[in-house]
């Protein structure tokens, strides 16, 4: 089968503009409901997209008064989903720094049970300045440290999953024995942040572990995607950027030894549809129009480690002089980077800028007819800038129904996108091996040998 798109849903309060909420044809229901998460799942598996994901921040985030706040936790979100849905994948944010690895590593090993093997970690440092208070420290964990952490905690949790070989559950009720012990061993690891026992009090997952996934492109986090990430959300706001990520990423994994067929990227893609170019870029004014400028310089202060634009007027025109070096940021440096870019390549005005960001937050948003959108989609692809997208509908769902009856039928005729799944595990929709555990081969030597 010749190579195909893979698409993701993201799934972002009523829609990734900040404004979705109070917009008309965005859903009712609270963020809270479980019913609205199960109704997106199921119309996303019925799109047979490979996946849906959910971002998470650990703090309660800039301008509640003027934004939507206050959403579900995604690992116990997807524990629900796992039952409202039979093929889809189904992807979650934890953190490497404000978690324990033993904690993370049973509770994905058990949603890979519950799911029959369909669910994917998102592996963050958590960039948000507000996080470190809420577990205890009194500063936020500089960049670099978030990454020295990271790679650990990835080490630590990978051993913990392989710590039970495949068929270490014996469940003989003739005999009386359960487990083999033989085929599960402690970790025993001792680092630098993290000393854990083991073993692992679940068994292996179907998987054999999540897919890992990674969402960071500064220069930390694209060697960490390097070294362990199978699927890697990425920002940009024009193709070239997006190709040069691509090509660098790809590199960077060959030289390690991995097989790039293994490592799958995805930018962020948020299209705002309408029947006519004039139709799309009304709903998308409509949405600017109802921002509230303090939530979009909150989000933008936030991207530079807290650093007060309240100095500039809104109609300034932006150069980068009005930016932090970027390399003094502690957050999240790569959408730093992104936007600083934009800055210099454009010169927005500031009211432009926050206006761009409210849409997609530095992903690439772009308004047009549904030929338009999916012409956008497989020139990507075809040019060497993505494996897939992650699709952010501005408005949920109704901007999320359009993608999928007007933009999927396209990308299905020119033969970019499955007409069914031929797989039931998230591994399988995105053409990924399944791990041997490094302390066991698949099967009991006794076995190789009869």
């Amino acid at each position: 089968m010749s190579r195909q798109l893979h698409l993701n849903l993201f799934v972002n309060g009523r829609g990734h503009h900040e404004t979705a909420w109070r917009h008309s044809s965005s859903s009712p229901l609270a963020l809270t409901d479980i019913r609205y998460y199960e109704d997106l799942a199921r119309r996303a598996e019925a799109a047979l997209f490979d996946a849906v994901f959910f971002a998470d921040v650990l703090a309660i985030g800039e301008g509640v008064e003027f934004s939507a706040a206050g959403k579900l936790e995604p690992l116990t979100t997807l524990a629900a989903l796992a039952r409202a849905t039979e093929n889809i994948g189904l992807i979650a944010t934890a953190s490497t720094t404000y978690t324990q690895p033993f904690n993370l590593a049973r509770q994905f090993a058990s949603l890979d049970h519950i799911s029959n093997g369909r669910v994917g970690w998102n592996i963050v440092t958590s960039w948000a300045g507000g996080a470190g208070p809420n577990f205890g420290y009194d500063r936020q964990i500089e960049h670099a440290e978030r990454y020295e952490r990271a790679f650990e905690f990835v080490d630590v949790v990978t051993k913990l999953w392989d710590s039970w070989a495949d068929d270490a559950v014996i469940d003989d009720r003739d005999s009386g024995r359960y487990a083999d012990p033989s085929r599960i061993t402690p970790v025993d690891y001792n680092g630098k942040w993290h000393s854990v026992r083991g073993p692992l009090n679940i068994s292996r997952g179907p998987q054999g572990r999540p897919v890992f996934v990674q969402a960071g492109s500064s220069q930390s986090g694209r060697h960490f995607a390097a070294a362990h990430a199978e699927a890697v959300f990425t920002a940009h706001l024009e193709k070239a950027t997006a190709i040069e990520f691509y090509k660098d990423l790809k590199t960077q994994a060959r030289t390690r030894g991995r097989d790039i067929d293994q490592l799958v990227i995805l930018p962020g893609i948020s299209p705002t549809i309408g029947s006519t170019e004039e139709e799309a870029q009304r709903t998308e004014r409509e949405l600017n129009e109802l921002s509230e400028p303090s939530v979009g310089l909150a989000r933008l202060s936030n991207r530079f480690s807290g650093y007060d634009f309240s100095h500039l007027n809104l109609d300034t025109v932006l150069s980068v002089d009005d930016f932090p070096d970027p390399l003094t940021v502690q957050a999240a440096r790569s959408r730093a980077e992104t936007i600083l870019a934009l800055v210099a390549r454009e010169r927005p005005t500031l009211r432009a800028l926050l206006h761009s960001l409210a849409g997609a937050r530095g992903h690439f948003a772009t308004s047009g007819t549904p030929e338009q959108i999916a012409r956008i989609m497989e020139d990507w692809f075809r040019s060497g800038a993505a494996d897939g997208f992650n699709v952010m509908p501005p408005i949920l769902p109704t901007q999320f129904d359009l993608f999928v009856s007007e933009v999927v039928p396209l990308l299905q005729s020119r033969g970019l996108f499955r007409r069914s799944y031929s797989a039931s595990t998230l591994r399988g929709h995105l053409g990924l091996d399944r791990p041997e555990s490094q302390y066991f081969k698949t099967v009991r030597p006794e076995a190789i040998a009869s």
